[in-house]
């Protein structure tokens, strides 16, 4: 039997204590509700571990990493209160191998910056009044696996292009909104021997992950994610010329 996937589900912690419309929606946190939804959709196939920005170190230590397969990570309010040196050991943990999911606001933490190399900007609103349509276009890939197509969800915040993302390696989703926008919304990445998906629904106001398809996205991304193996930073090797090969 294959050892279980270490999960590492990192959340900000920080609506679910300050707004009482989130404490309604999220009364356990974020993080715990992403972490049982993993626990429910794959049981034995995942070892899941909560983290949140208030713990020391961020709550992710160098031997927190170490023990991480793949890593998911939401924020919004608080992306400049995760450490400088945090951030940068996680992006060398991806570049090693560890998986990496960013989940909505996401894409403007420390660490996807860093990633991508680019500002991450884009086009949002949030009114309560915008339905998001979730677009397979990868039908093939492993994270689209079961996922409705579309997949609605009833409410949601917009974002719009222009995303400021380099070409995705693959595209998996796409959304459009209410208000006739677009958005890259699945968008994969190889970055040294890690993997990065980015997944776009979740803002904090909405119920999105209690939703079944989006529930059945994180898993997925959490299998595809999973390094296939050993970690180690990719390094520089000095070849000598072989001597079969004649110039």
């Amino acid at each position: 039997m294959p050892e279980p996937i270490r999960v590492t589900v990192w959340g900000e912690n920080v609506h679910e204590h300050r707004d009482q419309s989130v404490k309604e929606i999220y009364p356990e946190t974020m993080h715990e509700t992403i972490a049982a939804g993993l626990r429910a959709s794959l049981g034995t196939q995942v070892e899941v571990r909560t983290a949140w920005l208030q713990q020391p170190e961020n709550g992710l230590t160098e031997e927190v990493l170490a023990n991480t397969d793949v890593l998911t990570w939401w924020g919004h309010a608080a992306h400049g209160d995760v450490a400088d040196e945090v951030a940068e050991r996680v992006q060398r943990a991806v570049q090693s191998g560890m998986g990496l999911l960013a989940l909505h606001s996401a894409h403007f933490s420390k660490v996807f910056i860093k990633l991508m190399g680019t500002t991450c900007s884009l086009d949002w609103r949030s009114d309560g009044t915008d339905r998001e349509l979730v677009w397979t276009v990868s039908p093939g890939h492993p994270i689209a696996a079961g996922v409705p197509h579309p997949l609605l969800l009833e409410r949601e915040e917009m974002y719009g292009e222009l995303f400021d993302i380099p070409q995705p390696d693959e595209l998996v989703f796409i959304s459009s909104f209410s208000g006739g926008e677009v958005f890259r919304s699945g968008c994969a990445y190889r970055r040294g021997r890690g993997r990065v998906f980015y997944f776009r629904p979740g803002d904090q106001e909405y119920p999105t992950y209690h939703h079944d398809g989006v529930k059945q996205i994180i898993a997925n991304a959490v299998k595809w994610l999973a390094p296939d193996s050993p970690r180690a930073l990719p390094e520089v090797h000095h070849r000598a010329e072989r001597e079969w090969f004649t110039p």
